[in-house]
């Protein structure tokens, strides 16, 4: 089993500028396998489902979704630090909690707010 935790979140004014970070806790053997998995991060604003907004290959491949494509940056690292991202220039309608997820295996973090005043 892997524990997922995200940080870095905080409140920012709009066009500001955070990075999110991605800690993983478990046996080497099940973080190795998690290092061969895709990364994702997700979003979820109040009242609204989740969102896909980032997703990196192990071949650093990634994909972003249209509304942060330009402003946030994903990465990854290592074995308890997996994935990161880099928000730049944020606007009020990126206030969420962002939660990092691998997919193969599947584990989720616990989220860390993100709030953009304008």
């Amino acid at each position: 089993q892997v524990q997922l935790v995200e940080s870095g979140g905080g409140l920012v004014q709009a066009g500001g500028s955070l990075r999110l970070s991605c800690a993983a806790s478990g046996s080497i053997f099940t973080l190795n396998v998690m290092m061969l998995s895709p990364m994702e991060w997700y979003r979820q604003a109040p009242g609204k489902q989740h969102e896909l907004i980032a997703a990196i290959t192990r071949h650093n491949d990634t994909n972003y979704a249209d509304s942060v494509k330009g402003r946030f940056t994903i990465s990854r690292g290592n074995a308890t630090n997996p994935v990161y991202l880099q928000l730049n220039n944020l606007k009020p309608e990126d206030t969420a909690v962002y939660y990092c997820h691998s997919s193969s295996p599947t584990y989720w973090g616990q989220g860390t707010q993100v709030t953009v005043s304008s």
